[in-house]
């Protein structure tokens, strides 16, 4: 914990999640949008495919033949895309480094005591910012409430915000499914990770981690534009989701409601189905949470107008309206069991 003591970890964690809890996702002007247009300058800058499709959409628009853009691998792009990432995550992740570095100079001198008040300040807020936890809960719980009073339209809508299949054909059950699905993987994405990169390297640690998964979400996608240029923000974010990602699957076996039968059951559905995922870290997390509350995800669904078939993860049935309030409940308890687990790691820290 380098450049901040245990104590002010400790503190900042707490903050963090306080202020997650008490204010949510920021509503006007949230620092993450405004890295996310930086993000789209950049590819837009750098992705040779990005201005390859602007012309052909152009030449499109006049009634010209349009390009047939390759989806195959490219070194170069990859290359290019590499750099994009350094620029993009580097320079910020070290100004934070280099600020409590030289807060942490002036602290005898000048700030005393006032170095461990502003230290907090600053990390918890950070950590704030990176935290996505009453955000996911909120998006859940929008789809909960017209899944409920039965306005299908209302809930495929809300399943639109944080899916990136097809939505507008969705029964009830496949709407259930994708908010579990969305609500299991983006707690560890969202909320435990930061977590763990918060406990692992304070601010710079979250920011960092932000940052990166925030290129993953824009550019990691296997299509003619992202195959090669998003490589490498997929990799480094599979990278960085390893340990996280496992430690999330195991706690999701821990607070599952059902007990010991439930614990055996989402070890045993992690171990068996959690490798068979395309997403090497979604796969046991997903694998493990439908195990804990003992239900059936995966399945097939349609993406982009295609119907893909996806590996069938957890046991029982396909999971009903009730099972998405269950699902809230095994990923409030997560994040708690995050929090003590990370306030007891940080105390140990501390006696050392």
């Amino acid at each position: 914990m380098g450049l901040y003591g245990p104590e002010i970890i400790f503190f900042a964690l707490w903050l963090g999640w306080w202020l997650d809890r008490r204010l949510g996702e920021p509503m006007f002007w949230h620092p993450l949008v405004g890295f996310g247009r930086l993000v789209q300058w950049m590819e837009l800058s750098l992705n040779p495919k990005a201005q390859a499709l602007a012309d052909s959409a152009k030449e499109s628009s006049h009634g010209l033949m349009r390009k047939q853009i390759p989806n195959q691998a490219s070194k170069p792009e990859q290359f290019l895309g590499c750099l994009a990432l350094v620029l993009m995550v580097l320079p910020l992740t070290y100004g934070l480094w280099f600020l409590l570095a030289g807060l942490k100079e002036q602290s005898v001198s000048e700030l005393g005591y006032w170095y461990d008040f502003f230290a907090i300040l600053l990390q918890g807020a950070v950590l704030y910012i990176a935290l996505g936890a009453k955000s996911l809960d909120q998006h859940l719980e929008q789809i909960e409430r017209p899944l409920l009073a039965g306005d299908l339209e209302q809930a495929r809508y809300y399943v639109s915000w944080i899916v990136s299949r097809d939505t507008a054909d969705m029964n009830q059950m496949r709407i259930t499914r994708a908010a579990i699905e969305s609500g299991l993987e983006n707690g560890s994405d969202g909320a435990f990770a930061p977590i763990f990169w918060f406990l692992v390297a304070g601010a710079p640690g979250v920011l960092l981690y932000r940052l990166s998964n925030t290129l993953d979400a824009m550019w990691g996608y296997k299509t003619a534009r992202f195959l090669s240029f998003g490589w490498a923000a997929a990799r480094f974010d599979d990278l960085l989701n390893i340990v996280p990602a496992r430690l999330t699957a195991l706690l999701y076996a821990v607070n599952t409601p059902l007990g010991w039968a439930g614990f055996k059951a989402s070890l045993a559905c992690w171990q068996k189905q959690g490798g068979n995922w395309e997403s090497p870290n979604a796969g046991p997390v997903m694998a493990a949470g439908a195990g804990a509350l003992k239900i059936q995800l995966g399945g097939g669904d349609t993406y982009h107008g295609v119907w893909k078939e996806r590996p069938v993860l957890g046991l029982g049935a396909d999971p009903v309206i009730d099972d998405l309030p269950r699902a809230r409940h095994l990923i409030k308890r997560t994040l708690l069991s995050w929090m003590l687990l990370g306030s007891s790691a940080v105390f140990i820290v501390g006696l050392l």
